[in-house]
């Protein structure tokens, strides 16, 4: 099969088009002909590394997000499966350690993710546990389909699990224009909450209010904390989802309402914060690490965008030959919504 991967880390320039060996499906797991990738930070961010995830090797093949059609299978897994239309949960958990056993599986230790520790997505074929290749339904396109996967758990996660956010509460979400940001959105409003965005230019704004967002504020000309205030009549945001790292992460807390929360994921500006503790603990505000999601969690953030007619927040797609550009056009945040890369 054809493959982009990188042998060595570095800039779009290490991105390469190679004839690799197919991969066979084991016991247990089937082999997915991949119709469309989407494109993570991650992506970039291993590529020029050092990589961030657990049993990474190069070269390596990536691509987290991806949607197919089911080639073959392995021992112990339906024929019957082959030919179906499916999008793959990359986060594979050990089933076995104490944490897998009480349902936090997206804690277990020994955790791979496809295309971000193992083969993913940039190939044509990629092996995958049957387990994880969840049907898609026949309503959807497969593009679309590659495009939901991080974005839609991540912000899933975030807002329902780790953030608990509720009907008629105020939501904060900068960077207006990134999918997961778009994601969140659409989600928010849906679940009955208000929601501002912020970004650092109008045309980003006025992006994220075409998919619902009630307000936003441009960090290039607005101080953050005080437009929040305004924007609530001095009370502030009941819940803030930030996943850009450092860039507002003292903005976000000063926004926040008395016992506020700030649900927290993310390093593209950065991975380490300095706070002001009395700011925090004066105030009652909770700081929610969001990690991974559960595998049930997945299923369920999966069967709701599959019925809820959530709009596309595909920005555009390109053929997977286009790979280098495609990491250029992300490095460049000159993206709004997903990128997906078409076989």
């Amino acid at each position: 099969m054809k493959a982009a991967l990188y042998r060595t880390h570095g800039g779009p320039e290490v991105l390469e088009f190679a004839e690799v060996p197919d991969p066979v499906a084991g016991p247990g797991e089937l082999v997915v002909r991949t119709a469309a990738v989407g494109l993570n930070r991650l992506d970039l961010l291993q590529r020029s590394g050092p990589a961030m995830l657990p049993h990474f090797q190069l070269p390596h093949i990536a691509g987290m997000d991806f949607a197919g059609t089911v080639e073959a299978v392995g021992p112990g897994v339906d024929p019957g499966r082959v030919g179906t239309r499916v999008v793959v949960n990359p986060s594979i958990s050990c089933g076995s350690c104490a944490l897998c056993a009480r349902g936090a599986d997206h804690l277990c230790a020994a955790k791979t993710v496809i295309g971000g520790s193992i083969n993913g997505g940039y190939g044509e074929l990629v092996a995958v546990p049957a387990t994880h290749a969840l049907p898609v339904p026949e309503h959807i396109d497969l593009v679309e389909a590659a495009a939901l996967p991080t974005v839609y758990s991540r912000a899933w996660q975030s807002l329902f699990v780790s953030g608990r956010l509720a009907i008629g509460e105020t939501l904060l979400v900068h960077a207006a224009a990134s999918g997961v940001t778009i994601a969140s959105v659409q989600l928010a409003k849906r679940a009955g909450a208000r929601v501002i965005v912020t970004a650092r230019t109008d045309a980003e704004l006025e992006f994220a209010r075409g998919h619902g967002a009630d307000a936003g504020i441009n960090t290039t000309t607005t101080d953050v904390t005080e437009a929040v205030l305004e924007l609530t009549d001095g009370v502030g945001a009941d819940m803030v989802f930030d996943h850009l790292g450092p860039a507002l992460f003292d903005a976000s807390i000063r926004a926040l309402r008395p016992a506020g929360r700030l649900v927290f994921c993310g390093t593209t500006t950065g991975a380490t914060v300095q706070l002001h503790l009395p700011t925090v603990y004066h105030r009652d505000i909770t700081l929610i690490g969001s990690a991974s999601y559960t595998f049930g969690d997945f299923e369920q953030m999966l069967a709701y965008c599959w019925s809820a007619g959530l709009p596309s927040i595909i920005d555009r797609r390109l053929p997977i030959t286009e790979i280098a550009t495609a990491h250029e056009l992300m490095a460049a945040d000159r993206l709004r919504g997903k990128l997906v890369l078409v076989h």
